[in-house]
This record gives structure tokens, sequence and C-alpha cells, in this order.
């Protein structure tokens, strides 16, 4: 599995893009694969103040739960209203259509952030 390298990962398995005072949220692909065939999503208000590491909300797949946390501070601006319809869009495009929320950010902690090389490495880890 690829890993984008125009992109920062948390070791919760969050990734996100920034896109001019805002950063956009999703799962990785490794996150995404674990879960399994998502089936429902719960989002988060937009409007709502977050902070780091904070959760967002929740996955549901066949397999599990699982929540997913914000990578940074800030308020949730936007959020994916197409999972609502459409929850398969995080595993079929996880880094693109599957995106979940965009926060503006406040603070943002690079040293609880990795890039897409050690966000590899992090998981050649966990995996052993």
């Amino acid at each position: 599995m690829s890993v984008p390298n125009d992109l920062l990962f948390t070791k919760t398995h969050e990734w996100l893009r920034r896109d001019d005072g805002t950063v956009v949220v999703g799962i990785s692909h490794y996150a995404q694969d674990q879960l399994g065939e998502v089936v429902y999503v719960e989002l988060p208000d937009t409007g709502l103040t977050v902070d780091a590491a904070e959760e967002l909300g929740t996955l549901e797949s066949v397999k599990a739960v699982s929540e997913f946390f914000a990578p940074v501070a800030g308020e949730i601006v936007e959020v994916n209203e197409r999972l609502d319809e459409e929850p398969n869009l995080i595993n079929d495009d996880p880094f693109g259509d599957g995106w979940l929320v965009k926060i503006r950010v406040s603070s943002i902690d690079e040293d609880t952030l990795l890039d897409g090389a050690a966000y590899e490495q992090f998981l050649a880890e966990e995996s052993h």
C-alpha cells in the first residue's frame, strides 16, 4: 500500500492535508482496510470547536465501530455530507472523496504528526 507524500498522519491513522488555513482530515488506507466495509459514519457538527486528539465521530463497519480523532485544534468548518449516503467512499477513496471533515486550524503540534515515510515506518513497526 502506498502512502501519499503530500499528507501528514497521526499514530491513530488519521491523515491531514493543509489547505490555506484549514486542514482536510480523513483516515488512512491502512485504517479503512483494518475496519473493513464502512456502512455508517457519524460526523461532528460544523461550528464545533475541537482540541487535538479529541474524538470527532465514529465509523461503523461490518467488523467494528471505531472512533476517529482531530489531528489539530480548531473549528469544524465542513463535513463530508456525501458519506451519509455513500459511506463506502472511505473504502473506495480514503485519500480523496472519502475525506471526513475540514478544520480551520487554531493550533497544530507538528511533533505529533508523521510525514508519509515516518507513517510507513510506524505501520511496519506496528505489524511486527
